[in-house]
């Protein structure tokens, strides 16, 4: 790698999967002030709300993951709509 071309804190991170608790370490350069356990080592972590191990394309199950209710919200004016 070269010298030099990488910013200050361009360090170890977690990025926590928050739909099923999922966790990767990577390096990036992502500002948080959280930290998580991970491998026996203290890291700071950056949590996310979709992963590759939670995204319907990539696991093969058509699950809806909704953590700010907008499907619910969607399915209720639809709903409301088909009965006129």
């Amino acid at each position: 790698m070269k010298k030099g071309i990488h910013p200050e804190n361009y360090r170890p991170v977690v990025f926590k999967d928050m739909s099923n608790g999922d966790m990767f370490l990577t390096r990036s350069t992502c500002k948080t002030t959280e930290t998580v356990e991970f491998e026996g080592e203290e890291y700071p972590v950056v949590k996310i709300e979709i992963s590759n191990t939670s995204h319907p394309f990539y696991t093969g199950k058509s699950k809806l993951v909704d953590t700010a209710g907008r499907v619910d919200k969607f399915m209720n004016r639809y709903a409301r709509s088909t009965k006129k």
